[in-house]
């Protein structure tokens, strides 16, 4: 039997709870989700039809997209790296900075967000998809009660919806914690171990590895870097940013950053908040430097990137859905405003 030892079994591990947090005002209903998803996955849900939700949080994939910084509108680069969606549901806050209080509220953003997916208003969203005859019957399904269903805050309540079933408990984590002590390696339980014996767990804690269970709002922030002035400050941009101080302006808020969860983290690389870390065992070097202010050696990077590979679970399966459709006519531009054209050569 593989075991870690008393003092990394004294920090309370914790199992992912099969079902996310579900807020009164937004009930899971499985038109809302399916309306969700089909949402998810429209690209019309952007000014020139060409980005989804799901381009840079691919559910086919790892919920990111891989790269230290989305491609939006136009070509354009945020400075930040897109988050997973998988267990996004179990954090208390969204975005890095923690700038959305749920899942609904950060829904809204990108949608409008000239350098993501570029919509110029809610209004404008809205007037597109009334223009899709099939999703007024979607909505109306999804959201009974309205009468006039198709609105901003019912198309948030329902990619809400769907991303609240994008969870995976199931882990050889979850399984040892849950008394199979086989469920990890050798190398695994004793990453385990140093992971807690580290400090680790300090930030990473709960059943998401993000941070304690809070409210709604209520997000789970620490300073990054808690201890500056190392070689990684300059070598990994890690000033640049100043985190939730850009949203807030409160001086007590620069370099504070909501706590992203661990989960699946082996397969959501590049690292950090700018995707500077291009690989695990770098991350791991950079965090125990610049939060806990140690040295680890190669064998201890090795066995909490060990540790960390056993938080990936089993994803469940996402089928493409056919979106509503218009009938002898396109919704979006014709022709990009935008972009630069040459002329032809003979």
């Amino acid at each position: 039997m593989i075991g870690v030892t008393a003092s990394a079994e004294a920090q309370q591990w914790e199992p992912l709870p099969a079902q996310p947090p579900i807020p009164a005002d937004n009930p899971q209903t499985e038109q809302k989700v399916e309306l969700g998803k089909i949402l998810f996955f429209d690209p019309r849900l952007s000014e020139h039809g060409t980005l989804s939700c799901n381009s840079c949080h691919n559910v086919m994939g790892s919920g990111d997209d891989n790269r230290p910084n989305s491609i939006g509108m136009h070509d354009a680069r945020g400075g930040r790296s897109a988050p997973t969606v998988w267990n996004a549901a179990f954090q208390s806050a969204q975005f890095w900075d923690g700038r959305a209080d749920s899942l609904e509220a950060q829904a809204k953003g990108p949608i409008t967000n000239p350098i993501e997916m570029g919509m110029g208003s809610a209004e404008v969203v809205m007037e597109r998809l009334k223009s899709i005859p099939g999703y007024l019957p979607l909505f109306k399904a999804a959201f009974p009660g309205s009468p006039d269903p198709i609105n901003m805050d019912n198309l948030a309540k329902a990619i809400a919806s769907y991303e609240r079933t994008l969870i995976t408990p199931d882990t050889p984590y979850d399984r040892y914690v849950k008394g199979d002590k086989s469920a990890l390696t050798e190398q695994q339980a004793r990453g385990m171990q140093t992971f807690a014996e580290l400090g680790c767990t300090a930030c990473h804690s709960g059943a998401n590895f993000s941070g304690p269970s809070s409210q709604a709002g209520q997000g789970f922030f620490m300073k990054f870097p808690t201890f500056a002035g190392s070689k990684y400050d300059n070598q990994y941009d890690l000033l640049l940013d100043t985190g939730r101080h850009a949203v807030t302006k409160q001086e007590s808020d620069r370099h504070l950053w909501r706590v992203p969860t661990l989960r699946n983290i082996a397969l959501t690389a590049p690292y950090l908040h700018n995707g500077k870390a291009q690989t695990l065992d770098e991350a791991v070097l950079v965090m125990a430097k610049t939060q806990l202010n140690k040295d680890v050696t190669p064998a201890q990077v090795k066995d909490v990137v060990a540790f960390l590979t056993s938080l990936g679970g089993t994803f469940p399966a996402q089928a493409m859905p056919r979106l509503p459709l218009t009938v002898g006519v396109s919704i979006v531009p014709a022709v990009d405003p935008h972009l630069k054209t040459t002329p032809l050569s003979h």
